[in-house]
């Protein structure tokens, strides 16, 4: 389970990185799902604002790098997409931001009180994003939920907070 070959480096596309459910529906046990966040308006609307899972993973190094390969099939001037890597209990191991061809990850709360702080901020942000909204301000409405996204990112279970900064740190 904590089978963690770093540094991760980025791979080729050879690797045969799949989208859909086509891999993850052939193996639902492995451990680790990556998933590609759905919080669009349309996807809001219609309640479907679970994460669409893109792959399964045996170890987390290879649903990070799984998350590298996705980002760079995303094109060059598109929107920013979040990814999280849920654990086979759904819980949050890890999230980023892909774009560019890279995956800019969010480092986890290393504490309660900084998951409370993390949350009140993000609030505050969706708050703001909400008044920008009424103002007729989508762009920056939009950039406010964004970053109140990459905030929540960073609310990783608890048991999975250590470890994962650990694998960060050596990752980089």
């Amino acid at each position: 389970m904590f089978d963690l070959s770093l540094p991760v480096q980025p791979t080729s596309r050879t690797h045969g990185f799949t989208h859909g459910l086509q891999n993850a529906a052939s193996d639902p046990s492995l451990p680790f799902a990556l998933t590609l966040s759905r919080h669009t308006a349309a996807a809001l609307m219609s309640a479907e604002t679970a994460a669409a899972v893109l792959d399964r993973f045996a170890t987390l190094a290879e649903a990070m790098r799984g998350a590298i390969r996705h980002a760079e099939e995303v094109a060059p001037d598109a929107a920013p997409q979040l990814l999280a890597i849920l654990d086979r209990d759904d819980r949050l191991v890890l999230a980023g931001a892909a774009c560019d061809g890279a995956v800019a990850w969010c480092h986890p709360v290393m504490s309660a009180a900084e998951a409370r702080a993390v949350v009140s901020e993000a609030s505050q942000l969706r708050a703001q994003a909400g008044r920008a909204a009424d103002w007729s301000e989508t762009d920056q409405a939009q950039r406010l939920r964004h970053h109140a996204d990459l905030l929540d990112a960073r609310l990783v279970d608890p048991l999975w907070r250590a470890f994962v900064a650990r694998a960060l740190q050596i990752a980089a």
